[in-house]
């Protein structure tokens, strides 16, 4: 009797282990073709690189900087941990709508990941549609968008097999996508809470204030949850950057180089728990992240038991990889 005891002693314990190990944080780090830096992989557990599109015939792949890619797939030789994945689409990027429109080209389109995905040993594929059914970013679009995508990403699913990872970046707002449908075929969503609102108010608040803009990190996974997405598939998106009025301050400026901007005085909202800053008007002319608004949203992931986190971009670090180490400390 003794014997089965610890044998099931020993089971729950490995059982304990092994939730513990599954429960570590997500921490993405975008990547682009323009850039030449490399994150620390001993701080991230997947890269996205930015990025593909669609091509000209609405039936495949373009890769912007395919050596590129291929040398950020390379760190998985040291790193076997490390999962990278192509992030197909960005804001401008269009001939999506054309190319799901039809089954022919969607079966077509998600054939050519499969190739890529097996020719340069990724580890799965990213869709950044900017965004299904809407024209904003001044791509073409329909309305049937919102259908397609989901038959898109079903089609991507079935080619791509349920061993490789198929996750997405969307709106912090929760619009253009049917969750529900696309549930079974996905890994998990990346939330770009970032970019929601210009100057005069925040781009990123965690919670709501009176500076906060159209959406705050907490609405936005509340709206995600709503929406039909389970927590533990939310990945929450943090700015290594920051925006400006144009008028005053440039319109982006990466996290190692807003030090530079002058003239206007540093604040903290504590409410809305992110710095910003002022002129000597008391307006707000430039919203951003810091070391301790991303410790605060590192506490919320896991008190939330949300999946983990997402920046865009890495090059937008400091030399000190200021914002990656806080990253991965807060988290783990």
């Amino acid at each position: 009797m003794q014997f089965y005891r610890t044998i099931l002693l020993a089971f729950f314990v490995c059982a304990s282990l092994l939730s513990q190990a599954q429960q570590k944080p997500f921490i993405i780090s975008y990547v682009t073709a323009g850039s030449k830096a490399l994150p620390d992989p001993n701080l991230i557990t997947h890269i996205n690189y930015a990025f593909g599109h669609v091509d000209k015939t609405f039936n495949g792949v373009m890769i912007s900087n395919e050596p590129r890619l291929r040398e950020v797939v390379a760190m998985k030789k040291k790193s076997p941990h490390l999962k990278v994945l192509l992030s197909i689409g960005g804001w401008g990027s269009g001939r999506f709508s054309e190319m799901a429109a039809t089954a022919e080209n969607r079966r077509a389109f998600a054939k050519d990941c499969q190739r890529i995905v097996k020719t340069i040993d990724l580890d799965g594929i990213d869709l950044d549609w900017e965004y299904p059914s809407s024209s904003e970013s001044g791509i073409s679009s329909s309305p049937d968008d919102i259908d397609n995508f989901t038959l898109l990403m079903q089609e991507i699913r079935k080619a791509i097999g349920k061993k490789k990872l198929l996750t997405l970046a969307t709106l912090a707002d929760a619009k253009y996508i049917d969750f529900k449908g696309i549930d079974p075929y996905i890994d998990f969503v990346n939330v770009m809470m970032y970019d929601v609102t210009l100057p005069p108010f925040l781009h990123n608040s965690l919670y709501r204030s009176e500076r906060s803009g159209r959406v705050t990190l907490v609405e936005a996974m509340e709206a995600h949850m709503n929406a039909g997405v389970k927590k533990e598939k939310l990945v929450m998106g943090i700015p290594f950057y920051g925006r400006g009025n144009k008028k005053q301050t440039p319109d982006y400026v990466m996290f190692k180089d807003y030090a530079k901007l002058s003239g206007f005085e540093e604040k903290w909202d504590d409410v809305a728990k992110v710095p910003y800053l002022q002129d000597d008007t008391g307006t707000l002319v430039f919203t951003f992240e810091n070391v301790e608004s991303l410790k605060l949203k590192a506490a919320y992931i896991k008190a939330q038991g949300l999946l983990g986190a997402m920046y865009w971009e890495f090059s937008g670090d400091d030399d000190q990889l200021s914002m990656s180490k806080a990253l991965y400390e807060s988290l783990n």
